[in-house]
């Protein structure tokens, strides 16, 4: 049986907060305001899907090197706001380009990965759209999606919009999420 190996002590830890852990990295200063733990709800539809309501977390993380990690996890919800079942969960990369411009890698656990490129429209405001889409043989088709992501009254809202299954690139989802951590 092989041993455990230990943490070594100088692996910089992965942190939501510029409180804590290493020092941000001076070319992430663009996306600063994505920092940290958000959670709350949105809502779907799509023409080849019946609308939902959607719980949702997303984690912006960084360890001091030039980008912020993401994870997102949702959930299906009911009328009354409980749990019916697990939804989405994707993972990611958020990393730095010229100036306000930056690039997104995103893998979803239904097969899909997708390359975006954007841009800081604000200090608290950013738009990405596919540059490139990858899929699984047994992942659902989609060509494009575009985001929209922006810090309001506190709160991280987005809206995404895609062009999937045929369909022509379409609003999708959206949600506010409150900052939790």
């Amino acid at each position: 049986m092989s041993e455990i190996l230990p943490l070594p002590d100088q692996l910089p830890i992965d942190t939501v907060s510029v409180r804590e852990g290493p020092e941000i990295h001076p070319a992430m200063l663009s996306l600063l305001p994505l920092l940290g733990v958000w959670r709350g709800e949105g809502q779907g539809d799509y023409p080849t899907i019946e609308g939902f309501r959607y719980g949702q977390e997303i984690r912006f993380w960084h360890d001091g090197r030039p980008f912020l990690g993401m994870q997102s996890r949702s959930w299906v919800m009911d009328a009354d706001g409980g749990f019916v079942r697990p939804a989405a969960r994707e993972m990611g990369f958020w990393r730095p380009g010229d100036g306000d411009d930056f690039e997104v890698v995103l893998a979803q656990m239904s097969g899909l990965v997708q390359v975006f490129v954007g841009r800081a429209r604000t200090t608290t405001s950013w738009e990405i759209s596919t540059d490139l889409v990858a899929r699984t043989a047994s992942a659902k088709e989609v060509t494009a999606d575009h985001r929209l992501y922006g810090i309001v009254e506190g709160d991280l809202m987005y809206a995404m919009d895609m062009a999937a299954v045929g369909q022509p690139l379409q609003p999708h989802i959206s949600a506010r999420l409150a900052r939790v951590q």
